[in-house]
């Protein structure tokens, strides 16, 4: 019986851990750092991919385009008045993504779309409550309703 080395007992496992770290590092994964970021402390946030991650995207698989959590444009913000009953708010907001037991008082619109091409656009709006009252809202520099339209089009039409 002819002995082999030890080695190339090992070759499958080695070329498959090759292979697996080839197509995970071509990839990506979903703990990216952004390239580019324009961002306000309190308002919306894109984040883009660079010439070389775009380069890299030809060899990902194909990805689609993620929304997740409530659409909250400028228009809709500037309908809000201190003083609305939580109903009058539902209907210009819609309904909150996220309410607390422990913060009974507020409610948060946090909205994330991962466009297929790495792009990213995130948002959060957080409205507070006194007495069943709106008291104040967080949020501001979010895009209108032309600029996401534009967006998600693909344009580069929407004003910034």
């Amino acid at each position: 019986m002819r002995m082999f080395p030890p080695i190339l007992k090992r070759l499958p496992a080695v070329v498959a851990t090759l292979s697996l770290s080839l197509t995970l590092g071509l990839s990506g994964c979903a703990t990216k750092t952004p390239s580019s970021e324009t961002a306000s402390a309190d308002g919306a946030q894109t984040t883009s991919q660079t010439g070389v991650k775009r380069v890299l995207w030809l060899f990902s698989p194909f990805r689609i385009d993620i929304q997740q959590g409530n659409f909250v444009s400028e228009e809709m913000v500037s309908q809000l008045k201190e003083g609305m009953t939580r109903d009058q708010v539902r209907f210009v907001l819609g309904t909150p993504l996220l309410t607390d037991i422990f913060h009974g008082d507020r409610w948060d619109y946090p909205f994330r779309l991962q466009k297929s091409n790495g792009d990213v656009i995130t948002s959060r709006v957080a409205v507070f409550f006194k007495d069943g009252k709106m008291e104040r809202f967080e949020g501001g520099n979010l895009p209108s309703e032309k600029d996401y339209l534009a967006r998600i089009a693909g344009s580069s039409t929407g004003s910034k």
